[in-house]
């Protein structure tokens, strides 16, 4: 059964915190809160987690859509070509927040991810994610986990999530309810913006 740790996001636990990168940094799968959704995530540069997660949602690797929770724009040049003014000033406005923006990816992805064309940044709003990724040192991947249930569509309530996907993950963390709204998408990888999905982000930062 993962391991289930409440962590409050107004003060992340520094403590807690290292506990949550020892187990990215073994491998391990964490459940974890955002500014949306709870999402399912892992150590970008962990192939063997990558492949779990791939698993976990039925998707080839390669193939996958997974986004790039990153902890602010300084490393950006990392795992995106390089940008114009204009899409710079997009990302200022509205990260940290619910958004997700698909970017042309740079020569330097990590290796399951070198023939993607895009990838998705996110920088979310909620100190307990970002907290983990500056610790850690580099992104972690991230994808939502859905529920079975049209209605709902995302679980909000950790202990729920824990009853579900303990025996498939290594960490859940509890950082409250979560919201049901998942980030806004949009593509900034060619001339103009395009809004692939709208969710929880306002689209007035365009």
């Amino acid at each position: 059964m993962a391991e289930f740790i409440r962590i409050y996001e107004e003060n992340p636990n520094p403590k807690e915190i290292s506990k949550v990168v020892n187990i990215l940094k073994r491998g391990g799968l964490i459940i974890y809160p955002t500014d949306t959704v709870y999402g399912l995530g892992c150590d970008i540069n962990n192939i063997k987690a990558l492949e779990r997660v791939a698993q976990i949602k039925q998707v080839k690797l390669e193939k996958s859509n997974f986004s790039f929770i990153c902890h602010d724009l300084s490393n950006l040049s990392d795992y995106v070509k390089q940008i114009d003014t204009t899409t710079f000033k997009i990302l200022k406005r509205a990260l940290p927040g619910p958004y997700t923006f698909i970017l042309p990816g740079s020569k330097s992805l990590p290796n399951p991810f070198k023939r993607k064309k895009t990838v998705g940044i996110r920088v979310p709003n909620n100190n307990i994610a970002r907290e983990i990724v500056k610790k850690l040192g580099n992104p972690i991947i991230s994808t939502s986990i859905r529920d079975e249930d049209e209605v709902i569509e995302y679980t909000t309530d950790p202990e729920l999530i824990l009853e579900k996907w303990g025996n498939i993950v290594d960490l859940v963390i509890d950082g409250g309810y979560g919201d049901n709204a998942p980030s806004t998408v949009i593509d900034l990888s060619e001339e103009e913006p395009l809004i692939v999905r709208e969710g929880k982000g306002a689209l007035d930062i365009l």
